[in-house]
């Protein structure tokens, strides 16, 4: 088990460490959609290189098991952030853009239930640095 355990955080820590890497280094893209859903210029850079570093941090703690807590608490931060103003599908007219705002709505839900759920897990965590 603790094997699986290590596994299952490398893989969901490379997700957010990917996250990571978009919103840092090819924020554009991210700072643009921010844009569409009524954000200003500066404050969508801000909010897309903020909740990077969130990612960064989280993805960081996971995958070295080092301050779990405080990573889990940066990525339950970015999900709440990100789920509530940038997916928020009962807002959207669009038959497609609401299913896929819903989507990624749910999906974000679930991560943060899953880290939740990692706050259980007794520290320090097996395998960790």
């Amino acid at each position: 088990m603790a094997l699986a355990f290590l596994l299952g955080r490398i893989v969901l820590g490379l997700y957010w460490l990917e996250t990571a890497y978009n919103h840092i280094f090819k924020s554009a893209d991210r700072v643009g959609y921010s844009q569409s859903k009524g954000m200003s210029a500066g404050t969508a850079k801000f909010a897309v290189m903020g909740t990077g570093i969130l990612a960064l941090i989280g993805a960081i703690s996971l995958i070295l098991g080092i301050y779990p807590t405080i990573g889990i608490i940066c990525l339950f931060t970015f999900l709440l952030g990100v789920s509530f103003k940038m997916h928020a599908y009962w807002n959207v007219q669009d038959a497609g853009a609401k299913m896929s705002d819903r989507i990624n709505f749910q999906k974000n839900i679930a991560l943060a239930a899953a880290l939740l759920a990692l706050l259980a897990v007794s520290q320090p965590w097996v395998y960790s640095l």
